[in-house]
Order: structure tokens, then C-alpha cells, then sequence
């Protein structure tokens, strides 16, 4: 029997390994397809491959599940000479990245039907999935860091789908440019880690960490990480690439803002357990992740384009994840990760029925005074659970303030004419957000390392200085809207304060993108984007 258990785990662990590896071959089968059936034959087989990555991701956790119950399924052991690390964020991960390949491939077929961006799109979106998957599973450095390089050439040529788009070009310049330094500072934290810890493995580099102390090569390293991660996440000032690529097509945006964006988060769930309490690069976090959901917020707001505020508002979201690993909130991360991945693949591929809905007639806001009686004793409310069950937030203050805020804030938006009990049952439903975030808590903190990260006084400080400007001048937006002085702000905000310009006039002075010169005769099969 023994036997029997161990011939199914290391079967099943090289069926997962083996997925990756066939989605490539597919690509390039697909890149090579001088037929429209062959081509048809290649998306099916793609959908199927992801389909199959979905079902054997669930197997693992099964068995991830069963090893931590104590039944012995050697998974470890069985993992590490496939060059695999099946662990809990590993296998959240695969079961995100399978089910959006899946759907999206699904979308994409539809979409990109009789278009002449068909051919190119099927493999390098291949290349894009598997090289995402390989990071994930991998449990070596340096396949982890050539999977992110892999993951950013795709990406520059699904980015460039359309060469006569002169702003898709631009955008996607200089998204190379980001990415390079991004490339750089990770090799750069990699080489560091080996330097101290002599290994590129990561269960010998998490046991040499917990045996030692850090020392200047650990903590230079989590700035470089930091400074990856930022770069990965488009945060401020390298943010403007991510606002130009609305040019490419819809499954493009899709498969760049619900996946290939989180990884920098990733990349750092998967190594903070090196770095002994917060670091210097936990405090680039904070300051760069604050600052950057501070500015994208208020932008989204100003936004006239869907599009474009679905941009702004994956620039955010990316900046309160960050900032969240910034100040040791781990486990909020990964939660805030995965359903930030799913809430903006369904965006985009909703996107269209979003404009229609736009055109409705908006609701009328209840009076401030109304708004504010709910959402002040909702977030008071919220505030006294956190104080008596502080576990809850892993006794981080500043996570309490935040729950808090999005408890009060959930009630902000009141339509004016709701009866008193429906009232009572939107105040019910803001207060559910807390055992909703205990019960999300519970189900993802197993998937990683129990590592419990005191926030130290300058961490806290700088963290409470971004929530209170943050809570400033949402409120001031929300309670005074007519104001001179906030419209004239809003003209600044549309623009995200300009802090983009300097890097696009770098890009461009150093590789100006030119007018494509082919002409092009037949565009009737150009997928317009919607504005």
C-alpha cells in the first residue's frame, strides 16, 4: 500500500509539472498552424491543458490537506526532485492561474474570432500561463527568476498585438523598460540571498534563515525585492504603462490585471519568511505601496472611461497589497491577491455590459447626515470587535483601522429613498464584512508559514500617515464635492498628478515609437476597445 500511495503522489506531482511544460509545446504548435483547423485544434487543446492544471491543483490541495492531517502522503519528499514546492500558496495560486487560463482562453476564442491578432495572441498567452506556472511550483530561484523574465517577454508581445497603435507601442516600451529594471533589482536579491545563505532552494533557504541571523546582505536584498515588486505592480512613479495599454485587446488587459500584475506580491509571500520582522524594504512598501493607493484612488475617481478606471483601480488595489505586505498583514495579502484577480478578470471581460450599465440613470445619494448615522456606528461597531478579538487582525492595529474604514465606507453610498429595513439590512451587511474577513482569515492563513511579524514603531507611524491622508481626502472629495478648491484638485487627479510624464518622456526621448508605416487594407477584423 505504501508503495501504491507514493507511485500515485509522484505521478500526480509530474502531471502538474507536466502541464506547463505542454502548454509551451501547444504555443508553439499554434505559432507554427498553417490552417484554421490546426489552429481551432490548438486553442482546444490549450482550454483542455488549463482545464486539466484546475482538476490536478485540486488533487494537491487534497493531498496538502491530508498531509496536514497527518496522513502521510510523502508530498514533500516526493516534490523536491521534480524541482516542485507544493505548499499552500503554491496551490492557491494554481488553481487561480488554471480556472482565469481556462475562462479566459474560453473568452478570448470568441473575441478574437476572424481577427488578425488571432494567430499571435494563442502563443504567447500559452507562454505567459506556463511561465506563470512554473513560478509558482517551482521551489528553485532561479527557475522562479527566469519564469518572471518569461512571463514579461510574453507579455511585450501581446502588449504590441497591433503594431500600427502607436500608444499601445509607447505604452509597451516603456513596460519593457520597467520590467528590465524590475528584472535587475530581482537578480539582484537573488544573488544576495545565495551570498548569505549559500543555496537557491527554497526549504534550505527558509531552514538557513531560521537557524541565523539576517545580516546586510538580507537586508539588502528585501530593497531590491521591494523594488522588483514595485516595479511588477506598476506603482508610482512607474505606473504609465498600465494606464496606455487599454489599447490592447480586451483578453490581453484581462490576463495583465487578474494575473500577471500580482506576481510582485507573490514573489514576496513566497520569501518574506527570509527576513527576520519588517526590513527596509517592507518600509519602500509602505511609503511607495501608501502613496501609490492614495494618487490611484482619487484618479479613479475622475475617470470618464471604464477602462481607464479599471486601470487606475488596479493600480491602487496593487498599491493597498503591497503596502498590506509593507506592514506584515500576510495572510489580508493574499486574500486581497486572489479576489482582486477574480473581481478584475470578470471586470474586463465584462466590460462591455459596464458601459451599458453606466448609461442608466444614477441613484441620488442619501442626505451626509443619513449616510454618516450608519457608517460611523458601523465602523465604531467594527472597531470594538477588532479591540476584544484583536487575534483576528494579528493584533496589527492598523489592519483593525482599515477594517474598520471599509465596514464605515460600505455605507457611504446609501441611495437616497431606502426604508428604515433595508437600512438595518445594509448595516447587518457592512458588520458581516468582519466574520466574512475572520472566516477568509481562517481558510488562507494555513497556506502560509506561521511567521508572526511585530509592527515596529516606524512602520506603524508611516503606515498611519498614509491611512489618515488617504481618509482626508476621500472625505473631503465626499463630504464637500462642490467645493472650488476640490474641483480644482480633481483637474490634477485626472492626470495622476503628471508623475508619469517624466519616465514616458525618458522612454520615449531614449526609443521613440514611430507611425507603423505598412498599410493595412482590410481592419474590418479589428476588435475596437470600449471607452
Amino acid at each position: 500500500m505504501p508503495n501504491f500511495v507514493n507511485i500515485t503522489v509522484l505521478s500526480l506531482l509530474a502531471l502538474w509539472l507536466l502541464i506547463p511544460v505542454l502548454l509551451l509545446v501547444v504555443a508553439g504548435i499554434s505559432a507554427r498552424a498553417n490552417s484554421h483547423a490546426s489552429l481551432q485544434r490548438a486553442w482546444k487543446m490549450g482550454r483542455g491543458l488549463t482545464a486539466s492544471a484546475l482538476v490536478a491543483s485540486l488533487a494537491v490541495a487534497v493531498l496538502l490537506m491530508l498531509d496536514a492531517l497527518g496522513v502521510p502522503t510523502n508530498l514533500p519528499e516526493a516534490a523536491r526532485p521534480l524541482g516542485l514546492y507544493p505548499d499552500g500558496l503554491a496551490v492557491w495560486m494554481a488553481l487561480l492561474i488554471s480556472l482565469l487560463g481556462t475562462v479566459l482562453l474560453r473568452f478570448a476564442e470568441g473575441y478574437l474570432k476572424g481577427d488578425r491578432g488571432e494567430r499571435r495572441f494563442l502563443p504567447w498567452c500559452l507562454v505567459v500561463l506556463a511561465s506563470v506556472m512554473l513560478l509558482v511550483f517551482t521551489h528553485h530561484l532561479v527557475v522562479m527568476l527566469i519564469a518572471w523574465v518569461g512571463v514579461s517577454v510574453a507579455l511585450h508581445h501581446l502588449l504590441t498585438l497591433y503594431p500600427e497603435r502607436v500608444e499601445a507601442q509607447r505604452a509597451a516600451w516603456q513596460k519593457f523598460v520597467v520590467s528590465r529594471l524590475g528584472d535587475i533589482a530581482l537578480i539582484v536579491a537573488v544573488a544576495l540571498l545565495y551570498a548569505r545563505f549559500g543555496t537557491f532552494e527554497l526549504s534550505e533557504l527558509f531552514a538557513a534563515a531560521a537557524a541565523t541571523s539576517g545580516g546586510w546582505q538580507v537586508e539588502a536584498a528585501s530593497v531590491a525585492l521591494a523594488i522588483a515588486a514595485l516595479c511588477k505592480c506598476a506603482q508610482v512613479p512607474l505606473h504609465g504603462w498600465l494606464i496606455k495599454v487599454m489599447e490592447a485587446p480586451t483578453p490581453v488587459s484581462a490576463l495583465l490585471h487578474a494575473g500577471v500584475i500580482n506576481l510582485g506580491g507573490f514573489v514576496w509571500l513566497r520569501l518574506f519568511p527570509v527576513f527576520d520582522g519588517l526590513t527596509l524594504g517592507h518600509y519602500l512598501l509602505i511609503v511607495v505601496g501608501g502613496f501609490t493607493a492614495l494618487v490611484a484612488v482619487m484618479t479613479m475617481l475622475t475617470q470618464t472611461s471604464v477602462k481607464h478606471a479599471l486601470a487606475w483601480s488596479t493600480c491602487a488595489q496593487m498599491g493597498f497589497m503591497l503596502f498590506e505586505i509593507g506592514v506584515g498583514a500576510y495572510t489580508l495579502a493574499l486574500a486581497h491577491l486572489l479576489a482582486h484577480s477574480l473581481y478584475k478578470a470578470h471586470s474586463f471581460l465584462a466590460s462591455g455590459r459596464t458601459v451599458r450599465a453606466s448609461r442608466c440613470e444614477r441613484f441620488l445619494l442619501a442626505p451626509l447626515r443619513q449616510r454618516l448615522s450608519l457608517a460611523l456606528p458601523a465602523a465604531a461597531l467594527a472597531a470594538a470587535v477588532l479591540v476584544v478579538w484583536p487575534a483576528l487582525v494579528s493584533h496589527n492595529p492598523l489592519l483593525g483601522v482599515l477594517l474598520s474604514l471599509a465596514v464605515g465606507s460600505a455605507l457611504l453610498g446609501l441611495p437616497v429613498g431606502i426604508a428604515k429595513p433595508k437600512r438595518l439590512a445594509l448595516f447587518a451587511m457592512a458588520l458581516a464584512l468582519v466574520p466574512l474577513y475572520a472566516l477568509l482569515h481562517g481558510v488562507l492563513a494555513p497556506a502560509l508559514p506561521s511567521t508572526y511579524t511585530p509592527l515596529t514603531l516606524t512602520a506603524g507611524l508611516l503606515g498611519a500617515l498614509m491611512l489618515a491622508s488617504l481618509v482626508l481626502v476621500a472625505g473631503a472629495v465626499t463630504l464637500f464635492p462642490q467645493a472650488t478648491w476640490v474641483a480644482r484638485w480633481r483637474v490634477h487627479f485626472s492626470q495622476g498628478l503628471y508623475l508619469a510624464q517624466p519616465l514616458q518622456r525618458a522612454v520615449d526621448a531614449a526609443a521613440p515609437v514611430r507611425p507603423w508605416s505598412r498599410s493595412v487594407s482590410n481592419t474590418s477584423g479589428l476588435k475596437g476597445e470600449l471607452s
